[in-house]
C-alpha cells in the first residue's frame, strides 16, 4: 500500500512545476520541524555553537534550515520521472569539475565519489548518472519495505546501479570494472569501522570506506558536494582526485587520505552551514569513550 501511495504522490508532483513543489516541500519542512524531539534539536544547536562559534540564536536558525531542506529534496525525488525527460536534469543541476570524472572514465578507471548529507544529496547521485557517470549508489536498506522498493526503483530510474551498504565485495568488483562508487562519508560509524581524526578541531570518528577501497584498487577519490543555486536549481562541485598512498603503514595511508576528505568537508560546511544535516549525532561514538 505504501509503495502505491508514493507512486501516486510522484504522479501528482509531476503535474505541478518544480517551483510549486519546492515551495510545498519547504512548507512541509517547516511544519515537521515542530515534531522533531527537543533533545535532538538541542544536540544540533550545541554542536553548531561548538563547531562554528555562533551564538545560540544563529545556531537555532541553522539547525532549523538544515531540517527544512528535507521537504524540497523529497519533492525532487518524486519528480524524477519529469527530470529525466529531455535533459531537464541538466538544466536543473549544473556541474563543475565533471572533467575529473570523465578523465577517469575514459581510462576505464573506477573511483570513489565521497560526499555528505548536505543540500539535496539524493539529487546529486541522480544528476551525476544523468550526466553519464557510471555510478553505484550505496544505500541503507529501509526498514519499511515499501519505501525501500520505491526509493531504489527511482534511483535506478535515473541511471544509478544500487547496492546496499553490506555489499562491500560488489563495490570493490565494480570499482575494478570502472564504476564510480558514491559513498556518504559524514556520519558516525562504529568505532570498529572508523578512525579517530580531527574535524572542526574535535576528535571525531571518521568513516574509512573510501580510503580503504581506493588504496586496495589504486583508485582515485573525488570529493563532491551539491549546493543551491540562486535560481532555485542546484550546482555540483567535483574536486580534483585524491590518491591514497600504499606504503607499509596501511593505517597511516588510510588516515592521511581520510583526513583530506574531512578537511574538504569541513571547509564546505563552514561555507554552507545550513546545508549540512546537523541533527545527526555525529560525535556519539567518541563521546562513548570519553574523547568529546
Amino acid at each position: 500500500m505504501g509503495y502505491y501511495l508514493m507512486k501516486f504522490l510522484s504522479w501528482l508532483a509531476c503535474c505541478f512545476s518544480m517551483k510549486s513543489c519546492n515551495n510545498l516541500g519547504k512548507a512541509l519542512g517547516k511544519l515537521t520541524w515542530a515534531v522533531v524531539p527537543g533533545k535532538r534539536k538541542k544536540m544540533a544547536v550545541d554542536n553548531i555553537v561548538r563547531c562554528l562559534g555562533t551564538d545560540e540564536a544563529e545556531a537555532k536558525r541553522i539547525a532549523r534550515a538544515s531540517w527544512i531542506q528535507f521537504g524540497p529534496m523529497l519533492m525532487e525525488v518524486l519528480r524524477y520521472p519529469e527530470l529525466i525527460k529531455n535533459d531537464r536534469m541538466k538544466e536543473y543541476v549544473s556541474i563543475e569539475g565533471l572533467e575529473y570524472l570523465q578523465e577517469a572514465i575514459e581510462k576505464k578507471q573506477g573511483g570513489i565519489i565521497a560526499t555528505s548529507h548536505s543540500d539535496s544529496w539524493e539529487l546529486m547521485g541522480a544528476a551525476l548518472a544523468q550526466y553519464g557517470v557510471p555510478l553505484v549508489g550505496v544505500a541503507r536498506k529501509q526498514k519499511d519495505g515499501a519505501m525501500d522498493k520505491f526509493i531504489n526503483e527511482y534511483r535506478t530510474m535515473v541511471g544509478m546501479h544500487i547496492t546496499y551498504t553490506s555489499g562491500v565485495r560488489e563495490m570493490i568488483r565494480m570499482v575494478q570494472e570502472g564504476w564510480m562508487i558514491g559513498l556518504i562519508t559524514d556520519q558516525d560509524p562504529s568505532l570498529r569501522d572508523g578512525i579517530i581524526l580531527d574535524f572542526f578541531n574535535r576528535k571525531t570518528n571518521c568513516f574509512i570506506g573510501p580510503a580503504s577501497i581506493a588504496r586496495m584498487k589504486n583508485a582515485p577519490i573525488f570529493h563532491g558536494q551539491i549546493i543551491h543555486r540562486s535560481d532555485g536549481g542546484h550546482h555540483i562541485k567535483i574536486y580534483p582526485p585524491i590518491y591514497v598512498d600504499n606504503t607499509k603503514d596501511k593505517k597511516a595511508d588510510i588516515a592521511a587520505a581520510t583526513q583530506k576528505i574531512m578537511d574538504l568537508l569541513e571547509k564546505h560546511i563552514r561555507k554552507y552551514p545550513e546545508d549540512w544535516f546537523w541533527l545527526h549525532d555525529r560525535w556519539k561514538s567518541v563521546r562513548s569513550i570519553g574523547l568529546d
